[in-house]
């Protein structure tokens, strides 16, 4: 159920800021309004979906400027990040969540699945984070990813085709694999920049509504 809500999300059917009646939902997903409210609980702590005392359950929106400035911190941070993370990830046990993760999201392109793809897609800047072996870096990166899975969700911008969002992943492992950070910093500016104007002009102007105090941010 949690699966199924969580796709519907990602995949549009549920827009940003769109309510979540209970009652129907249950209904419709034939489950109990308690089996329900607990799967809307653990999309609220991904930061998908925004409970709102006395009014309910809502699509998380995506703020415009909030994502501009992830992609600024990004763009800064994860060269720094892949650069601590060299070591590691030029080891073949120290590189292999970021093979796998790469290995997915082309997987998973190709069998066209949006929100397979937005999580391998996370997946991927996620191992490098943690590959860099700096905890609040690490932290850092996983306070972001809550916002940016719901801006790949309504971005249409960013990448033409899922096949090119792998194709851009593979070029980043093989640019890690080559342990050149000129080239590495290089392949980022189209993995990050990007991204800054998509998320300035189409979502700026939505604002969030405010979300439950109790969320937190898992890997």
């Amino acid at each position: 159920m949690v699966t199924m809500l969580r796709n519907a999300i990602l995949d549009g059917t549920f827009p940003p800021g769109s309510q979540l009646r209970e009652t129907h939902l249950a209904e419709e997903m034939g489950v109990s309004r308690t089996t329900l409210r607990e799967g809307l609980q653990r999309l609220d702590e991904e930061g998908l979906v925004s409970r709102i005392p006395f009014r309910g359950s809502f699509v998380a929106e995506v703020s415009g400027q909030v994502i501009g400035e992830i992609e600024s911190l990004r763009s800064v941070l994860e060269p720094f990040a892949i650069e601590r993370a060299l070591p590691t990830l030029l080891t073949p046990e120290g590189s292999q969540e970021l093979e796998e993760a790469v290995e997915t999201l082309n997987e998973k392109a190709e069998a066209e699945d949006m929100a397979g793809c937005i999580d391998a897609h996370l997946a991927v800047h996620r191992a490098i984070y943690r590959a860099a072996d700096h905890q609040m870096l690490y932290d850092m990166w996983l306070s972001w990813e809550s916002q940016l899975r719901l801006f790949l969700a309504v971005d249409h911008q960013s990448f033409a085709q899922l096949s090119d969002l792998a194709a851009n992943h593979k070029r980043l492992l093989d640019c890690i694999r080559s342990g050149d950070m000129n080239s590495i910093r290089e392949e980022l500016t189209t993995h990050i920049r990007p991204g800054l104007p998509a998320a300035s002009d189409e979502t700026a102007a939505r604002p969030a509504p405010k979300a439950s105090s109790n969320r937190r941010k898992k890997a």
